[in-house]
């Protein structure tokens, strides 16, 4: 059985995160419910966060601050803003903020859900071909994009791509890698796991991304890259 879609709620009156999260489950989806800025924004690290449905006012915050800081900080999780506010100034305002969609109150539920289908379709990528690695030029290339890395990046990656879709621990990755290396801190992990993401930044360049899991560690998602062949 595959995984639901999980959407994220973000809205400070409980009886509308109730409701949506009704409605969005009768529809299939798996729901996520935050009241505040602060946890909001670090749903976003979510690997399993699809999509979200923002409220324009949340609180004393701005959900329009929200979703600019979310664009910000790099995620490209489809935004639908959600607001009582019609005028076109506010609809721009969300949308220039980084929102994908705005949808004004009082809304027809099916409308909400067809609009959020169209969000994650646009979302989803046309699946590309594999990317290679060489192990004998510590690299990665798609044909278009080739970054050279250093070894223990490199083994790195190749783990990631040897077990796709499978959430590693930071400590099975510290064994695998570091620990007859000498290295004495499991951090070490993070650390090169944030080499990779800067230095194959957009990820989503070479076919896949690399997420955090939220105390359990990383997994690969998307199309694994594959090891160069010698005929290549």
């Amino acid at each position: 059985m595959s995984t639901p879609a999980r959407i994220l709620i973000v809205d400070d009156d409980p009886e509308i995160l109730s409701a949506l999260s009704r409605g969005l489950e009768l529809h299939g989806y798996a729901t996520l419910a935050e009241n505040r800025v602060e946890t909001a924004f670090a749903r976003f690290e979510d690997a399993d966060v699809t999509a979200a449905i923002v409220d324009v006012m949340i609180g004393e915050d701005s959900g329009f601050d929200l979703v600019r800081a979310v664009r910000e900080a790099g995620h490209r999780t489809p935004i639908l803003m959600l607001s009582a506010l019609s005028e076109v100034d506010d609809r721009t305002r969300g949308l220039e903020a980084g929102a994908d969609d705005y949808v004004v109150k009082p809304f027809s539920f099916d409308e909400l859900v067809a609009r959020l289908k169209v969000q994650e379709r646009r979302a989803m990528p046309a699946k590309p071909r594999p990317a290679r690695l060489d192990p004998a030029e510590w690299s990665i290339d798609t044909g278009r994009h080739k970054v050279t890395l250093t070894q223990r990046e490199f083994e790195l990656l190749k783990t990631f791509a040897e077990y796709k879709g499978e959430t590693l621990s930071r400590s099975w990755l510290f064994e695998r890698l570091w620990a007859d290396k000498g290295a004495s801190s499991g951090n070490v992990v993070d650390v090169y796991v944030g080499y990779l993401r800067k230095k194959l930044d957009p990820m989503r360049a070479f076919g896949f991304e690399i997420k955090t899991i939220r105390n359990r560690g990383f997994m690969l998602e998307g199309v694994a890259p594959e090891r160069r062949q010698e005929t290549d």
